[in-house]
């Protein structure tokens, strides 16, 4: 499955800023922030003009809070704004202004979850770690557990199938992270999955 997903994923890959190979782990960071509850149609363009303002977590530390929440604009869920500033915060005072590499020293900046630490190690350093999203949720669920759909909250059940599943070199299980999750957003959606076109149908 993974191999064939993987496969899949050469050819389907949306081309998106934060893949781009000159991403930094801070464009990493601000776009898994932007992404949680927000298309990625809406948060492309937010991303780049950010970008440009604030190029470094220091900047954006250093930036006044009322053009950081005016600069998030449409996003929603105006609160992921301040959050994100002050982690950036953080991240100058206890990293020198560099986004750490560890899924520990990630959570332990302001409102980075088990996702996004997770995500920030797999795709800004391409290092081996278990990303679950809605996306791969059910990507698993489907594919591994054989329901429509998975439970309501993320299970312990779910955390240790995923974890088996993910490969476990740091390349195979960062690509792997990456490639189910766009399977998921693209294909295995929830209420219209276009099976036609799913590269492991036959597993479903």
């Amino acid at each position: 499955m993974r191999a064939t997903v993987v496969d899949w994923f050469e050819g389907a890959a949306r081309d998106l800023p934060w893949r781009a190979a000159d991403r930094t782990p801070y464009g990493v960071l601000v776009s898994e922030v932007m992404l949680q509850q927000t298309p990625v149609v809406r948060v492309e363009p937010a991303w780049h003009a950010w970008m440009e303002q604030w190029p470094t977590p220091a900047d954006l530390a250093a930036a006044p809070t009322a053009e950081v929440l005016r600069a998030w604009g449409r996003l929603g869920y105006p609160r992921r704004a301040l959050r994100l500033q002050e982690c950036a915060r953080a991240v100058v005072e206890r990293h020198g202004g560099v986004v750490p590499g560890t899924e520990e020293e990630l959570r332990a900046l302001p409102g980075i979850g088990e996702y996004t630490a997770a995500a920030v190690v797999a795709f800004a350093f391409g290092r081996r770690s278990v990303v679950v999203d809605t996306n791969v949720r059910r990507v698993l669920a489907r594919t591994v557990g054989g329901v429509a759909l998975p439970a309501p909250s993320y299970t312990a059940a779910e955390r240790a199938q995923a974890t088996a599943v993910a490969p476990e070199s740091d390349a195979d299980a960062a690509r792997w992270a990456a490639a189910s999750m766009e399977l998921g957003a693209l294909v295995c959606t929830a209420r219209a999955p276009r099976c036609g076109a799913c590269p492991v149908a036959d597993l479903c």
